[in-house]
């Protein structure tokens, strides 16, 4: 078994992330699991080195260790372009030049089909959905025809066989839902114009290779599951068993973000709060 924690190095670690990451490890430590660091900083516009070294270092300083060298997803481009390709050779893609500026516009637009009433307003239109990969340019990203990828697994029925285990201890299956990710996910973004891939395919090609058996993350993470769990179906690759905890949520209860400085584990380490006090904090 093993478990990983995946930080992006855009930032300080805050007390939300200590609890996603001591909530893992304590996962880990229970039921005898690997336990992992990934470094997630395909965002090369925002990641910087000293967020990485921070990281780090609060996690050592948290009691955290890992059994193998951190793996960085700046470094795997090429692994996460292999298996772009195949997902393109199934012919389930196609190439999207829209902006944001065009995206907003279209969904502006009236939606005339009975399909598209039932569409969630703010995923994508499907403007360049009748494009070839063969078109395909500098500056396009990659979709993935959501309705294309679910008739490859077999079409609505046999996409609601497929889902996950869900839960630490007690689990429950979760199936994929067809509607849900035709109308509340829509033709989700693949590969990014800018760095080549996206959160949704690295991140489900990463726990292949690291043979993840157990995601522990955030429970605004849980709606991003059924893409990864379409996604690994796809592939060919396993499934994890899933586990989404509650949020740490500041005194107006929203959840924290990397702009909380004020929570930043390393203010806390400042003024002397021990890693126990921390997990007081975060009610562990």
């Amino acid at each position: 078994m093993r478990e990983r924690f995946a930080p992006s190095p855009t930032g300080l670690l805050h007390l939300g992330h200590a609890f996603s990451a001591l909530t893992a490890w304590d996962c880990a430590q229970q039921s005898g699991a690997e336990f992992l660091l990934r470094i997630e900083d395909i965002d090369t516009q925002r990641s910087q080195p000293k967020f990485e070294v921070a990281i780090v270092d609060d996690l050592h300083w948290l009691g955290l260790d890992w059994q193998e060298a951190p793996v960085r997803q700046s470094e795997r481009l090429d692994v996460y372009n292999s298996y772009l390709n195949t997902l393109i050779k199934n012919n389930i893609c196609y190439p999207c030049r829209c902006s944001r500026h065009d995206i907003k516009e279209a969904l502006r637009a009236p939606q005339e089909s009975s399909a598209d009433r039932g569409a969630q307003k703010s995923i994508y239109p499907g403007t360049c959905q009748q494009r070839y990969m063969s078109e395909r340019t500098v500056g396009d990203a990659v979709r993935l025809n959501m309705k294309s990828a679910i008739d490859r697994l077999g079409g609505p029925r046999k996409i609601e066989k497929l889902g996950y285990w869900e839960g630490a201890g007690p689990r429950k299956w979760v199936p994929l839902r067809a509607n849900n990710l035709l109308y509340h996910f829509g033709d989700v973004v693949l590969a990014r114009k800018d760095i080549g891939t996206s959160y949704h395919l690295a991140v489900v090609v990463d726990d292949f290779d690291q043979q993840i058996s157990h995601v522990t993350r955030g429970e605004d993470m849980s709606s991003s599951t059924a893409i990864h769990v379409l996604l690994q179906a796809l592939l060919e690759f396993s499934t994890p068993i899933y586990r989404h905890h509650r949020l740490i949520r500041d005194e107006n209860g929203q959840r924290l973000a990397k702009r909380d400085d004020a929570r930043a584990i390393a203010k806390f380490r400042a003024q002397g709060v021990s890693p126990k006090g921390i997990r007081d904090l975060v009610g562990l």
